[in-house]
């Protein structure tokens, strides 16, 4: 019997998945405190992988995080879509590329 171990935060269907491959899952449900390191460690395993291969498939994993902290750290996405437009507004955002040497006072 070969016993592979990921002690990782998996998207919800996947023990299904692996019993259907007939494979054995091991799991068990974080609890609130353990979910939170879980989920930022997940976000920078993603970001890694979206480094390698960037593209939608990847950044839509990312976004499934982001989607999965708002809920463990009760954020509400609908404010934070209103901060982000806000400070698009008011600070701009990334398409020109500006990159900040220094400031000279």
């Amino acid at each position: 019997m070969k016993v592979k171990v990921y002690n990782k935060l998996v998207r919800d269907k996947i023990p299904q998945i692996v019993k259907q491959a007939n494979k054995k899952p091991c799991t068990y449900i974080a609890t609130e405190e353990e979910i939170k390191p879980m989920l930022l460690k997940k976000l920078i395993e993603e970001l890694e992988e979206f480094k390698v291969t960037p593209n939608e498939e990847e950044l839509a994993d990312i976004l499934e995080v982001i989607d999965g902290i708002a809920h463990a750290f009760n954020l509400d996405m609908d404010k934070v879509l209103e901060v982000k437009a806000d400070k698009l507004k008011d600070r701009g955002g990334f398409k020109h590329r500006i990159i900040l040497e220094k400031i000279i006072e």
